[in-house]
């Protein structure tokens, strides 16, 4: 009997990916930092939620994913453990999160980007494509906050402006 092996290619390192990952996170700060205050909160269109509901779900996903992942513990999505007032407690919380993204993503292996993981208990995926689901949605969700300022009549950055 003839047995096959498959060559995994490495495409790009974790260390990029993280990089990448961090440069949306710049980008999408940068987006709530140009909010004005009421607007950030209130501001919304065709009933979708204002920024600051989004940018508190982004917050919610990052780091206490990574954390479940490096831990081995699923744990359920929690929106409501943070419910911020100013836009200063969302970029204080912002930074701090990107700090324990920072962390915890350094503490996964090579090979555990390939084991599944059941994110939150409800997504059971590769870690690297649970990764990527943390940049789609915050891809995602920038785009409503560009969509948002453009209506209030503020220029957005530039998109490929990520650090």
């Amino acid at each position: 009997m003839t047995t096959t092996a498959t060559i995994t290619k490495q495409f790009i390192s974790s260390e990029q990916l993280l990089e990448h990952w961090q440069g949306h996170r710049n980008l999408t700060r940068r987006v709530i930092e140009m909010f004005p205050e009421k607007e950030l909160f209130e501001f919304s269109i065709g009933g979708m939620r204002p920024f600051a509901k989004l940018a508190v779900e982004l917050i919610s996903i990052g780091g206490p994913a990574l954390k479940g992942i490096v831990n081995k513990h699923e744990e359920a999505f929690n929106e409501e453990a943070f419910n911020p007032k100013t836009k200063e407690e969302i970029l204080k919380k912002w930074d701090e999160e990107t700090q324990a993204i920072n962390q915890y993503f350094n503490e996964i292996s090579e090979e555990r980007f390939q084991e599944t993981f059941n994110l939150f208990g409800q997504y059971e995926f590769p870690v690297y494509q649970n990764i990527l689901y943390f940049v789609d949605n915050e891809v995602h969700h920038r785009g409503q906050g560009y969509t948002y300022l453009r209506a209030l009549g503020i220029e957005p950055p530039f998109f490929w402006e990520r650090f």
